[in-house]
């Protein structure tokens, strides 16, 4: 009973690299410059791999959707390096037939036949960091290759991979429509499966923030460009499925809809982030559990020397109150919404629990009046903040 309420809550495992040649003024994820040392890519490998065993103790018989390994930069680990992890994780997990194994990249560290080795080491999907084709605004962004090697990397990627995931920005300092129009008719061109466009934030914490590139485009600005890259996409075969997310028809992320849709995730590596849910002897999920290791890579390669619950810097069990929350914060980035049903399945609440929430939000005008799916309305869509707060607890 327990294996089948676990299949309906799909598995996916986050692999986490954390190095750079240079640490972008903009990234605010746990990633760390190289400068100059060596990478310690056996040593992390090894601490990989004991997380793997100890991390599958506790997901009973549930098989893996996806893989996905994300930095830093990846590809400065070795093919063989990639295929060893592979191997351990194969060894302590079941995949499923069709599983999704993504391998995230930059250009400035890409060359071909590393690509064919990644291949050949189980990666079915890349997912290359270009940000931009214009070589001023990779400048600008600090990024450590030109537009030329970004395009030689596309080029050797399509030949190498079945599904490849390019990585732009928009709202650049500078940057102009003209500009982006320019790059978006090139990006059409390369007819990827999947592209992702992110506005640039100027996160907490980051040298962008303390000191603002300029010129940045206002609010009005940004807004526009948003609507430029959707609607050229959109001319191009590409749907808007998710906030930042394009995809052919097919294509579309299963690791990230998974987060999406309030799957499982394993998170493995310095400063992955996990989530879990467990279930009681009938299948119920009676909790669900949130986790975050080590971020930094030193001493979270020793805690798996030596006892690697230790790497674990934070768990918590999601709070009955805060479900709904959490739920509609994942969920309704996809334009299309998920059935309803997947909140009782993938939370333990029943629906009538947050009945007068979502009948707040369809009030509003910001959620749809659907009886088998939560949606957003154009509304809701262009005011998600909002629409996601209606399912604040505290905020009703």
């Amino acid at each position: 009973m327990v294996d089948l309420a676990a299949a309906v809550l799909p598995l996916s495992l986050y692999v986490h690299l954390p190095w750079c040649v240079r640490k972008c003024p903009y990234c605010d994820f746990n990633s760390h410059a190289l400068s100059g040392a060596p990478l310690p890519e056996r040593e992390y490998i090894d601490a990989l791999l004991r997380d793997v065993a100890l991390t599958a103790l506790t997901t009973n018989t549930r098989s893996l959707r996806s893989i996905f390994i994300g930095g830093g930069t990846p590809n400065l680990f070795s093919a063989a390096a990639i295929g060893h992890l592979l191997d351990g994780v194969a060894h302590h997990f079941t995949l499923a037939s069709d599983a999704e194994i993504t391998l995230e990249a930059n250009p400035g560290a890409a060359e071909a036949q590393r690509f064919i080795g990644y291949r050949d080491a189980g990666i079915n999907r890349l997912s290359l960091g270009v940000q931009s084709l214009d070589d001023g605004l990779l400048q600008t962004l600090e990024r450590i290759h030109t537009a030329d090697e970004a395009r030689q990397s596309i080029g050797a990627a399509f030949n190498v991979f079945p599904c490849v995931n390019l990585d732009f920005m928009f709202a650049l300092p500078g940057q102009t429509m003209d500009m982006l129009g320019t790059m978006l008719r090139e990006v059409c061109a390369f007819n990827a499966p999947h592209l992702s466009f992110y506005q640039l934030t100027l996160e907490p914490h980051t040298p962008f923030h303390h000191v603002p590139p300029e010129p940045m485009p206002d609010a009005d600005a940004a807004a526009s460009m948003q609507e430029h890259v959707e609607g050229i996409l959109a001319n191009a075969g590409y749907a808007r499925y998710e906030v930042s997310a394009y995809a052919q028809p097919g294509a579309m992320c299963a690791h990230n809809l998974n987060y999406w849709q309030f799957g499982d995730y394993l998170g493995i590596g310095a400063g992955a982030h996990g989530k879990q849910s467990f279930f009681d002897s009938e299948g119920q999920i009676i909790r669900v559990a949130r986790t975050i290791k080590q971020p930094h890579p030193r001493r979270y390669m020793d805690a798996a020397r030596t006892a690697l619950e230790t790497a674990v810097v934070e768990s918590r069990t999601i709070k009955r109150d805060e479900f709904a929350f959490e739920f509609m914060l994942n969920a309704l980035r996809l334009k299309n919404g998920v059935p309803r049903t997947y909140f009782p399945e993938r939370t333990g609440i029943p629906l009538s629990e947050i009945a007068s929430m979502a009948q707040d939000a369809v009030a509003r005008g910001l959620l749809e009046p659907d009886d088998a799916i939560f949606r957003t309305t154009e509304l809701g869509w262009r005011f998600l903040n909002d629409t996601v707060q209606c399912f604040l607890t505290d905020g009703r």
